[in-house]
């Protein structure tokens, strides 16, 4: 395993600041949520579709410049 240290805070190193950004550009998108559940369902929802795009979360990380390498068996 190979330890990489980074600064406190990195927003362009997590992709997960991808997955969020793409959530507020597509299924939060002009969403006025009444409630906290109907808020609840279209973050879902989102995330959902992000799930069934596997490109879409390879993109998400090669945004970061990061790669995943397999540990050596």
């Amino acid at each position: 395993m190979t330890v990489h240290y980074l600064p406190a805070y990195a927003p362009g190193l997590n992709p997960v600041e991808q997955v969020w950004s793409h959530l507020k550009r597509t299924a939060l998108a002009n969403l006025a949520a009444l409630t906290l559940d109907e808020l609840t369902h279209a973050v879902r929802t989102g995330l959902r579709g992000i799930q069934h795009r596997p490109a879409l979360r390879s993109a998400f990380l090669a945004h970061t410049g990061l790669e995943i390498h397999p540990a050596p068996t």
